[in-house]
Parts: structure tokens; sequence; C-alpha cells
């Protein structure tokens, strides 16, 4: 199995579908120490949060280098808006094609993405869309697992060696409900207000008109000791909040 370096040797000009995530921070970073021509391009649309956005800005300045930010309407397209078990299939096609076009206008054949081998592909069914659009995953092409690439972004000095994993707001809407903008909104908005109180590393998942909030285990005492306050919090969002009491 090859390494990075030899990757980035045989493929040094190239675009990167960058998420401000542990795994594209890793690997714009690797690209980088590698001597590599690599543009990171990050993708706008209503399933990001700001947060993620204002990451993804944060680790181009800290490498040195310049983002890209395309804006993309994802709703526009039926199959994402119907939000079937497909979505995400529909999605990551339309996300990469866009990016993809941009990135041949800008002289960049090859286009890479995060996928690492830890990832199931049966479980990601926008893996389908990478094969498709022949994007390349260096780091599982490398055999990098998750917890290789934290490790290596910790010696790297890399401030998202211990950032949560975290799935795009689409995935707090069930199959089958379509979705809009203004309740993706909602859920965002809602999901700030408990980064406000202190917890992290959660969900905000819509339950027919109620909110249900998915948090780590060792935050449910605090969640129920301070229920009013959560509540009043995700008033203006959700009136009925639930907590699951499943460790997320």
């Amino acid at each position: 199995m090859k390494s990075l370096e030899q990757f980035f040797d045989a493929y040094s000009h190239l675009a990167l579908a960058f998420s401000g995530g542990v795994d594209s921070a890793y690997l714009l970073y690797a690209g980088i120490q590698c001597g590599a021509a690599i543009q990171p391009y990050f993708m706008r649309s209503v399933f990001q949060p700001q947060f993620e956005l204002d990451d993804a800005q944060r680790l181009a300045k800290q490498l040195g280098v310049e983002l890209r930010v395309l804006d993309v309407d994802i709703l526009a397209i039926p199959q994402v808006a119907e939000n079937s078990e497909e979505r995400c299939y529909y999605c990551k096609r339309a996300l990469l094609s866009r990016l993809q076009q941009q990135a041949r206008a800008d002289g960049y054949e090859l286009l890479i993405d995060g996928s690492n081998a830890s990832d199931n592909e049966a479980e990601r069914p926008g893996t389908r869309a990478l094969r498709e659009l022949g994007v390349r995953s260096p780091l599982r092409e490398c055999g990098l697992s998750k917890e290789q690439i934290r490790a290596l972004s910790r010696k790297a000095g890399l401030f998202t060696w211990d950032k949560p994993a975290y799935a795009c707001l689409a995935t707090r809407i069930p199959c089958g409900r379509s979705i809009t903008a203004s309740l993706l909104q909602r859920i965002e908005r809602a999901e700030q207000a408990l980064y406000g109180l202190g917890f992290s590393d959660l969900r905000v998942r819509v339950y027919g008109e109620a909110a249900r909030l998915q948090l780590p285990a060792a935050q449910l005492e605090t969640a129920l000791q301070q229920r009013q306050v959560i509540r009043q919090a995700l008033q203006p969002y959700f009136e009925t909040v639930l907590l699951d009491l499943q460790e997320r």
C-alpha cells in the first residue's frame, strides 16, 4: 500500500473537497507538506452550519492557503429536497459535480476528498457518487484510519485533531419528510443555543413537530438538571423538546 507522500508525488496538482473536518484538514496539511499544489474548496449550502465554514477558513489561514467557497442551491434539486433514502447520493453527486466543474475551470483535473479507511462504504450512499465522478480518496487508498488521522493531526498541531464527527443538518430530518430551508435554520439555531449552554457533540433531530435532543451519555444528567433552561432556549425554534436517553 502506498503512502501519502507517494500519492502526492504522483499527483501534485489537485483540488480538494474541503469541509473543515478532521480528515480533509489533515489531507490539506499533508498535501502542502509534500509540496503539492493543492487548492481547497468549501461547498456552502443550507446543509452546512456556519461554524463549519468558520473552521474551514481558520484551518486554511493556519496553513497559509486560500480557501475557495462555492455556493450551491442544494434544495433546488428535487431528489434532495424530497429527502428519500438516496438523498445523500444525489446531494453528494450535485456538490462534487459543481466542484469538479469549477476545479477544471481553475486548471485542476484531479479532485480528491477526505474519506478514510475507517469509513464504511456500505453506510455512505455518497460513496457511489465519488466512484462515478472519479474522485480519489488518498486517506482511504493509503489505509489511514480515523484514529491514525487524529493522532497525526495532533502531532502536526492542527486544531481539528479532536473535532467531533459532524453530519450535515439534513441528517436531522427523517427520510421521507421534505427538507426546507426554514426547518434547517430552526435546527441549526437550536443546536447553536445548546452549544451556548455548554453542551457539545450533540444533535437536534426532528421528531414530528418536536425536537429530539441527542447528547453524549456524560451530558445527560446535566441536561436533566437544566431542562427548564434548555426548554426556554429552544422555545423560539421548537415548542416541544424531548430528551433521547439513548447514548449518542
